[in-house]
């Protein structure tokens, strides 16, 4: 009787302890997360969500496995839908979608079913600034000089709801540059045109362009409101018109950039799991062993908190009815 009196009192002490520990055990731990990526493998927000997935884990308690599943289409709206109305709100599942694509929903997108200030917001990993870049053998030498050209320059771009059509177009419809969009596959073949002299140049974001910037096939000219380090003494789009829409309208554009790589999580996913989040990718973005990764991989990480990017995407937002028109006569996603 004693035996088994004592044996009862051994089992009840271990499993209190055991129930205590799996109590005290990390939400995150033997947990698999998903992070959804509007974009094809091999771009920039594909690789900025897999540098994600290798170093995350090991700042978040419990240390989960990180996945990619990439969802492209329809500029990354296709997986801004699919995280805002199916993902569960359980902190499971991340996604990373166009900088931009608070415009979808500001200039009413067909085919956009998020409202972007209700995702649950972790931050962003990178400030991309953008910039506006010739050909180096080209004889300018000054913004005024690429200003005062009576032939128009022949500008790649990917399209016109792309940031590399919209950047040069702000330029003409502000600032007078006389230029001409020709369009192109991809960044990438953008780049081989200008190799080939078929292009005088073209805007993208400066990370995108530093390679052909330090080998000298580029040269920036005119930069947005956000500058990245490079950039800073170039002059800013804004600057160059005394128009006042059109100051707005360039102010509005430069919020992308500060929004640069966002993490969100579906909406209503609990404030407490979202801080676990926050606090991992905040303590990530100073890894050293992370930032020789992005640097190896031609990236910066700089990590931006969530509350940061609402009050961004807010002042976007805010703006009056007759400056929001005039941004979506010119900028469309």
């Amino acid at each position: 009787m004693k035996r088994s009196i004592v044996a009862v009192a051994v089992f009840l002490f271990f499993a209190v302890c055991l129930s205590g520990e799996s109590s005290a055990a990390p939400y995150y731990e033997g947990k698999i997360v998903k992070i959804v990526v509007g974009y094809k493998p091999g771009g920039g927000y594909d690789r900025m969500a897999r540098l994600v997935a290798k170093h995350l884990p090991r700042y978040v308690p419990g240390k989960p496995v990180i996945i990619i599943e990439n969802m492209e289409g329809a500029s990354s709206v296709i997986a801004a839908n699919y995280v805002y109305n199916i993902a569960k709100p359980d902190g499971l599942t991340l996604g990373i979608f166009n900088r931009a694509i608070p415009f979808a929903q500001l200039t009413k997108l067909p085919g956009v079913k998020f409202d972007i200030l209700k995702y649950a917001w972790i931050g962003s990993t990178a400030v991309e600034g953008t910039v506006f870049t010739v050909r180096n053998d080209l004889p300018f030498k000054t913004v005024d000089d690429i200003l005062k050209v009576k032939a128009p320059l022949m500008i790649g771009a990917t399209g016109t709801t792309d940031i590399s059509g919209q950047f040069p177009t702000l330029l003409k419809e502000y600032i007078g540059l006389n230029m001409k969009l020709i369009t192109y596959p991809s960044s990438a073949d953008i780049m081989l045109a200008i190799e080939r002299k078929e292009v005088d140049g073209r805007a993208g974001s400066y990370s995108a362009l530093k390679p052909f910037i330090d080998r000298g096939l580029v040269r920036p000219f005119i930069r947005g409101r956000v500058p990245e380090k490079g950039t800073e003494k170039l002059p800013v789009n804004e600057d160059l018109t005394t128009d006042k829409k059109g100051k707005a309208v360039m102010f509005m554009f430069s919020a992308a950039d500060l929004i640069g790589r966002p993490f969100v999580c579906p909406p209503g996913t609990p404030p407490e799991v979202i801080k676990i989040l926050s606090d991992g990718f905040a303590k990530m973005a100073d890894d050293p062993q992370l930032k020789e990764d992005a640097r190896k991989s031609s990236m910066e990480v700089q990590y931006t908190p969530g509350k940061e990017i609402i009050k961004v995407i807010n002042s976007v937002f805010n703006q009056p009815p007759e400056i929001i028109a005039e941004f979506s006569k010119h900028v469309k996603f």
